[in-house]
Formats: structure tokens, sequence, C-alpha cells
């Protein structure tokens, strides 16, 4: 599972058993509104003024003052060029 750093907005992998993590539930803008995986890698500048990066930064930071060091946001935690990650992430939401 990867998860983002509230503190640092930087994705990391765990293996085992994650941490606890909070949330984004959300409806995606425009695909070029969005922050992908990719663009996490490290961000670029154009990256940072797009409307989902900076949706992603507030939410880290309501998710730290609310107590927790983890996020799960969907646009960014999951490697959509992975078909592979991307099936078992559907798959996984159903169990």
């Amino acid at each position: 599972m990867r998860l983002l750093d509230t503190n640092n907005l930087k994705l990391t992998t765990f293996i085992t058993k994650a941490p606890e993590y909070a949330i984004l539930s959300h409806t995606w803008g425009v695909d070029e509104d969005e922050a992908t995986f990719q663009e996490l890698q490290p961000p670029s500048t154009d990256t940072h003024l797009k409307k989902g990066y900076i949706k992603i930064k507030r939410f880290c930071e309501v998710t730290r003052r609310n107590g927790y060091e983890w996020a799960w946001i969907d646009t960014c935690c999951i490697d959509k060029m992975s078909s592979a990650e991307l099936s078992e992430l559907i798959n996984s939401i159903y169990k």
C-alpha cells in the first residue's frame, strides 16, 4: 500500500502493515487538473499549480490537524500506469 506523508507530501510504500491513515474521497476534476502518482515523483513547479495538487496539500493540512500522519488519495497513491496495480486496487475495494 502506498501512502502520502502529510508532513512533506512524499509517497511511501508499506509492504506489511500500514499505519493508520485518512482517506480522501472526492470527485475527480478534469484529468489535467489532478495530480498523479508520476507527478509527485517529485512534484514540479507545474504540478504545484494544479487544482488537484492544491486539494491534496489542503487535505494533508486538515489530516495533520486531526492527528494523522498518513493519507491515501486515489489520484496520487495509485500508479494508474500499472494495469496490475490498478486491477488489484479495484478488486480490493470490494473486499
